[in-house]
């Protein structure tokens, strides 16, 4: 049986369930999927028997860029913030994309179930995010599918400049002196 993790994923898509994976995520992974991106979506690429943890931070660990959908009960879940805080400190691409809801208004609220060295790695991820430009996206007056192909340009884009600045790099330390 093929390991999984010998072919790293291109994208992590961090989201809140309960919010977006029956819209935007759905689509956004789909699409990038049709463009042979290869995303990890929890839903859709863990399988009855892997280890939660292992296989999210292992995927985000080897991924290119982060997609972090942000929406009204984000905030409210231990694994968003864990992936969220994991992919700023893995120091990855991050594309927010803030779907009916304002940078502003995400805040972590502890209901005593993380520790304040937690809540302050979350806040600080979370902060990060915030003043990071990304896409916003109201479902109710939006084009579901101008956010997802915004979306998906802005991943290729990010995956090609990774890809010549690592060919620079190459070319750079392959030179004689």
């Amino acid at each position: 049986m093929m390991n999984r993790a010998i072919k790293p994923y291109d994208v992590f898509i961090n989201h809140r369930s309960i919010d977006t994976k029956r819209n935007v995520v759905a689509l956004l992974y789909d699409h990038l999927s049709r463009l042979n991106i290869r995303p990890f979506l929890d839903k859709k690429n863990m399988k009855p028997g892997d280890k939660l943890f292992e296989s999210i931070n292992g995927a985000i660990r080897h991924c290119k860029v982060g997609v972090a959908v942000f929406s009204p009960h984000y905030c409210e879940s231990y694994f968003c913030l864990h992936e969220l805080a994991l992919i700023m400190e893995s120091k990855k691409k991050v594309i927010p994309v803030f779907c009916d809801i304002k940078p502003s208004q995400l805040h972590i609220t502890n209901k005593g179930l993380c520790s304040a060295e937690e809540i302050q790695r979350f806040n600080w991820a979370l902060e990060e995010a915030k003043y990071t430009v990304g896409l916003t996206f109201d479902s109710l007056k939006g084009n579901w599918s101008e956010v997802v192909t915004s979306a998906s340009d802005i991943v290729i884009n990010s995956l090609i400049e990774m890809e010549n600045d690592k060919q620079m790099q190459s070319r750079k330390f392959s030179m004689p002196a």
